[in-house]
């Protein structure tokens, strides 16, 4: 019976065992990580569970009940053990296969970052695409939309207040347009068209005549121009100039940043300019401005003198020298020695360049009241080392402080001013000596952007003088024009400097420099096309080439007006100075083969007779007899006495010819 019980026990236990791996193993339809591992560990249970039942069977009947004793109640508790260790066994498996995946994870979240990245990019990429896509897009749909307003639409406008934000738009498109005409462009119109409704709107938005915007216009392209109206709309940077002649750059910046003046250097170029930021105290009422410490001065008017290069001990004229900014400049490069002729032509400005040169220290300058054109005639040509001319002229180049330019100039007032200049730089060429050892030089300089002030003056001085243009001696600056519109001019003026708000940061300046090579002038030109030359010429017989052209004309008339009565005379028998000549006789003819001629014997033979002294007396006491003016001075008295002296005057100057008519009634 215990066998029996033995084998149904040992025939019952086994079924539910293999019943419930069954279960275990089969719940999961798709094998997972998790089930391998699972796998592996029920192999290991059922190895030691057939292990245990072949030694119980070896024992004998008694171990095979205690068994089966046991394994009733193991057969209970296997179910919850088996859960139990299945259930730590998949929390161990995770665990497991967090640390197996946490070494790997620590690899791929390298490559995760790398992928992330390039997508970042790759999506920036994408963006800057599409918005250079729509900006392309955007463009075409502007330039499709824009179109030149037409004549009614301009007479609207004109009768309704201007409208600023409208005129703004349309200055932009037409800009746009015209940087690209080829493509921009709207059918049937020329570029004409476009420029001159540009020239109409920039007129009326910034307030500029027709005349001045339109050269303008000639003279920059289309982008700089719209830079360089809006750096004339904004002021220039105030700068300082430093006298060397009573302090330095560095103690001078030190005193006034402990004012609360925020300052800095001017640039490399400059050794002794500074710029000012800002400044708590007024920058020309501190002591040492009073004190003659600095000089309130623009940048481009450092640029002149410079160019000079003035030398101790020179000769040193200055044309144009009021207030006194270059003129003090000069002075304290050469340290207060040598001579300084500053020169002015209006009176009322001596008073702000006598008090500026006392201020600063200058002690070797002096003040004069002439008109340039005369200076030559005053100093004496050929007697000075340098010359510094800055010419007046039109302002077109500092619109910033004088806004009334845009609509004052004109095209007559250019021409004016241009005519004085020539006459200017050609009086500052003859005081140059050109046997100078250390001189010899002529810097001529304006505040204008016109190329008839300009490049024409400096063409008109290379014809008219014995001169060369040489190199300013700054590194800086836009070379001047070789060609302008119809206009050429000579290729040395490339060495001339022009300077640009928009471009330099400081109001518009020309300057250039001449090197007198000899003392002759040239004249004017021949009709063979030869040149003659003379050795002195004053500044009023300077004319333009209008007045050259017509005096050689009527030269050329004189001349033959002289051959025609020349000719005449001879036929008439009369000679040149008019006396009528005798024809030669035999006698004559023959005496004149000799060598001896009969007229010039005859006027030896005659003498003139003079009249006695008694004669002259008697003849001017009748004359006096006759004096009308006499009798009106006794009638009218004291309130004749101006008509008196002068007929008088005239009453004089008829005793005086009696004497000569009396000499030739004689004779």
């Amino acid at each position: 019976m215990a066998a029996n019980k033995n084998k149904g026990a040992k025939s019952k236990n086994p079924p539910p065992k293999k019943k419930q791996r069954n279960h275990l193993f089969t719940e999961k339809k798709r094998p997972t990580k998790k089930d391998e591992v699972f796998d592996d560990v029920s192999d290991g249970q059922s190895e030691e569970e057939h292990l245990e039942e072949a030694e119980d069977l070896l024992d004998g009947d008694e171990q095979v009940s205690d068994f089966d004793d046991t394994s009733d109640t193991s057969d209970d508790d296997d179910a919850p053990l088996a859960d139990d260790f299945l259930q730590g066994s998949d929390d161990e498996d995770e665990d497991r296969g967090s640390g197996s995946t946490s070494g790997s994870g620590s690899d791929s979240d390298g490559t995760d970052i790398e992928e992330k990245s390039r997508a970042i990019d790759e999506q920036r990429e994408r963006e800057e695409e599409d918005a250079q896509a729509e900006m392309q897009l955007n463009i075409k749909e502007e330039s499709d939309e824009f179109r030149l307003p037409t004549k009614e639409e301009l007479e609207a406008e004109q009768l309704r207040p201007p409208d600023l934000a409208n005129l703004q738009m349309r200055i932009k498109d037409i800009v746009r347009v015209l940087s690209n005409f080829k493509e921009l462009r709207q059918e049937g119109n020329t570029r004409k068209d476009y420029v001159d409704q540009l020239k109409m709107d920039l007129g009326s938005y910034y307030g500029y005549n027709e005349f001045l915007i339109g050269v303008l216009v000639d003279m920059f392209p289309v982008v700089e121009l719209m830079e360089l109206i809006e750096a004339f709309e904004k002021p220039r940077p105030t700068c300082i100039r430093a006298n060397t002649l009573r302090t330095r750059r560095r103690d001078l910046a030190d005193t006034l940043s402990k004012r609360g003046v925020e300052l800095d250097q001017l640039s490399k170029w400059s050794k002794v300019g500074l710029v000012v930021y800002n400044s708590h105290v007024p920058i020309g009422a501190t002591p040492e401005y009073l004190a003659g410490f600095y000089y309130i001065q623009g940048a481009s008017s450092f640029l002149p003198v410079m160019a000079l290069a003035p030398q101790e001990k020179e000769r040193v004229v200055d044309m144009a020298a009021a207030p006194g900014g270059k003129t003090t400049y000069v002075a304290a490069l050469m340290k207060n020695s040598g001579l300084i002729f500053a020169n002015e032509m209006k009176e009322t400005r001596l008073k702000s360049l006598t008090a500026n040169l006392h201020r600063m220290g200058v002690t070797n300058t002096i003040v004069c009241n002439y008109d340039g054109r005369e200076l030559p005639k005053v100093l004496g040509q050929n007697s000075v080392d340098r010359v510094l001319l800055d010419a007046p002229c039109s302002g077109t180049g500092v619109i910033t402080k004088d806004p009334s330019v845009k609509t004052s100039k004109s095209l007559d007032d250019i021409q004016k001013c241009a005519h004085l200049q020539k006459q200017l730089i050609l009086a500052a060429i003859d005081m140059v000596d050109a046997n100078s050892k250390t001189g010899g030089y002529i810097v001529y300089s304006t505040c204008s952007m016109m190329v008839p002030e300009n490049e024409a003056v400096i063409d008109y001085a290379l014809k008219k003088r014995d001169v060369k243009v040489v190199p300013c001696g700054l590194d800086f600056g836009c070379p001047g024009y070789i060609r302008f519109r119809e206009h050429r001019f000579h290729t040395s003026l490339e060495n001339t400097r022009r300077f640009y708000p928009h471009v330099h940061n400081m109001d518009g300046f020309f300057v250039a420099k001449l090197k007198k090579m000899s003392n002759t002038k040239k004249n004017l030109v021949s009709s063979d096309g030869s040149e003659t030359v003379e050795q002195t010429q004053r500044p009023e017989e300077i004319h333009s080439d209008e007045d050259n052209k017509k005096e050689l004309e009527q030269q050329k008339m004189k001349k033959q007006s002289l051959k025609g009565k020349k000719k005449s005379l001879k036929v008439k028998g009369l000679s040149g100075n008019g006396k009528v000549e005798s024809p030669p006789t035999l006698k004559n003819r023959d005496r004149s083969e000799n060598g001896k001629v009969e007229l010039a014997a005859t006027l030896k033979k005659r003498k003139r007779k003079f009249p006695s002294k008694e004669e002259i007396s008697k003849a001017r006491l009748d004359m006096a007899c006759l004096n009308p003016f006499q009798k009106g001075r006794e009638e009218k008295g004291n309130e004749g006495e101006k008509e008196v002296t002068k007929g008088r005057q005239d009453w004089n100057m008829m005793l005086l010819l009696v004497p000569l008519c009396l000499q030739h009634a004689v004779i």
